[in-house]
């Protein structure tokens, strides 16, 4: 049943007001990009100029899907079907999972087509709010609260999207374990993996460890290639791929042959590009760091445990709402507020702001949200 009515999306209609116009774009959500040429080289150029612009099958090609399926331990090509990016799976897998007279949790904070495609397909929605107080804890046994005899989804999203927060390996096998036990279907969204601190703090993926659950991967976040808006499912119910397959028609029906080619190349070289990645964050939350402690009275600074967006507290008397505007509106400088990861669910706290540390180079949009600051102390 598809899903009516569904509210702007937050975050795309203010991202879409300033992203490009503003001068800073600080909440990015991805990390650096790479250049057609770098990822693919002399030879994969070549590949790629003798590329013909012909359909591309529904479910990926098979270069690609075996790419996918490389960075799993137990899926296999079969296992995974390719969307235009995460955004297309997510749509489509939340209406396939659960509908009316059913039940599904869904993480908050979280990105908000998670919840309001979830809560569209008339499905009763819980929240299962992260802890701000302990890190953004994941609370095991207030999940296995929240459960139902009529729960059929369980959705979440580690590292999480706006937090930076995953928890330890050991309580995710323990929440992939306790929706077996209980015949839930798992739905985790994966797309930092790879982005992780400390790299043993990688958790180990959901298709992996169950037949059952839904691993959502894409070349957007953790690659830092959102314009080949290439994404996809890894599952081993091949039974409900099929059933996506065919929902897939009535959108991207597939997806574009150079973006699958592209995205290929980037998976075969996926340790090198992750760990350049992790390079770039790692080089710059010193720098957040030393900004962040520069402001003690107006922020309250954490950085992500993985990932590349975290959600700091803004401590100031306007609030953090006002704050955001003055500072785009006046400096072009974009931050997301805590009114952007509001949810109908569960309480998030209002004092928050996303910011993005996987772009090279902040220097630039931090000297400009200083001298912000500044003026703003001085009444300038």
């Amino acid at each position: 049943m598809p899903v009516s009515g569904l509210p702007d999306f937050r975050l795309e209609v203010h991202l879409g007001r300033w992203e490009f116009a503003a001068r800073h774009h600080l909440t990015a959500s991805d990390a650096e990009s790479l250049s057609v040429a770098e990822v693919l080289g002399e030879e994969g150029l070549a590949e790629l100029g003798a590329l013909r612009l012909g359909y591309t099958p529904t479910w990926g090609t098979d270069p690609l899907r075996e790419a996918v399926a490389a960075t799993y331990a137990e899926v296999a090509p079969d296992d995974v079907l390719v969307f235009a990016g995460a955004e297309e799976a997510m749509f489509w897998a939340l209406q396939e999972l659960v509908g009316p007279g059913e039940h599904a949790i869904v993480t908050v904070p979280n990105y908000q087509s998670m919840e309001t495609v979830t809560l569209g397909t008339g499905a009763a929605v819980s929240g299962l709010p992260l802890d701000p107080a302990r890190g953004w804890a994941l609370d095991l046994d207030l999940l296995a609260s929240l459960l139902r005899p009529e729960t059929r989804l369980v959705a979440v999203n580690f590292p999480n999207n706006p937090t930076g927060a995953v928890p330890d390996p050991g309580t995710f096998r323990a929440l992939v374990a306790l929706c077996e036990q209980r015949g839930v279907r798992l739905f985790s969204d994966e797309v930092y993996r790879g982005l992780e601190a400390r790299p043993e703090s990688a958790l180990p993926q959901a298709a992996d460890l169950s037949p059952t659950a839904l691993s959502l991967g894409v070349m957007s976040k953790a690659y830092g290639l959102p314009g080949l808006r290439i994404g996809w499912l890894a599952c081993r119910d091949r039974a409900l791929l099929g059933r996506l397959e065919t929902r897939k028609h009535y959108t991207s029906i597939c997806s574009s042959a150079p973006s699958e080619l592209i995205a290929t190349a980037a998976l075969r070289r996926g340790a090198e590009i992750r760990a350049r990645n992790r390079a770039i964050i790692d080089a710059n939350l010193p720098v957040f760091a030393a900004f962040f402690a520069e402001w003690p009275g107006l922020f309250a600074w954490a950085p992500p445990q993985a990932g590349c967006v975290c959600f700091p507290r803004y401590l100031g008397d306007d609030g953090v709402e006002t704050f955001c505007r003055e500072l785009v509106e006046q400096a072009g400088v974009v931050l997301l507020p805590a009114s952007i990861f509001a949810s109908a669910l569960a309480p998030v706290p209002a004092d928050r702001f996303r910011i993005g540390v996987g772009r090279a180079a902040p220097e630039p949009a931090l000297a400009a949200l200083a001298d912000f600051l500044r003026s703003r102390a001085t009444g300038g």
